[in-house]
């Protein structure tokens, strides 16, 4: 378990099921992910999540006073199966207060000082401006625009020192 200022990350798990759920069916989440998804396909992404190489580093959020399920955040291998990516997801009801940057910049320092990358990336549309200013705020820098999912994409880079 980790803990940041105001949240707690736990380790995924199927007893998360339900709570990750609603990041998949949130339309306003998912807006710049694809979408809503269905039950099969949630289900099938949740256990590619459990099951992945780096369960270890895929937690639930929650809010230390409450402990109100609120996010998602991971490290994960990057689609270039050479770099580690983190990548978050967060309920709507909690944007706008500093948390996801919060919590981004906890996991880098993670990565970085305990697991030992030098390099994480995060990819995000590059319509998503919140999200591109969050990776920044977090010290990522951005790296690239480039084409996937048939939309623009920002690759951000955080490189060790």
């Amino acid at each position: 378990m980790l803990n940041s200022e105001r949240c707690i990350l736990s380790p995924l798990s199927i007893k998360n099921y339900g709570d990750v759920k609603r990041l998949y069916e949130n339309e306003r989440v998912r807006k710049y992910l694809g979408g809503t998804v269905d039950e099969a396909t949630y289900e099938k992404r949740f256990n590619e999540m459990i099951q992945s190489p780096n369960a270890a580093l895929h937690w639930s959020i929650r809010l230390r006073e409450t402990e109100e399920f609120i996010g998602l955040v991971f490290l994960d291998t990057y689609h270039d199966n050479q770099d580690i990516e983190i990548g978050y997801q967060f309920l709507p009801a909690y944007w706008g207060n500093g948390y996801a940057t919060e919590v981004i910049t906890h996991i880098l320092k993670f990565g970085v000082e305990t697991l030992g990358y030098s390099t994480i990336v995060a990819e995000t549309q590059s319509q998503n401006k919140a999200s591109c200013y969050v990776l920044q705020k977090a010290g990522m820098h951005f790296e690239e625009e480039l084409e996937r999912f048939g939309n623009k994409q920002s690759k951000f880079r955080l490189v060790k020192g």
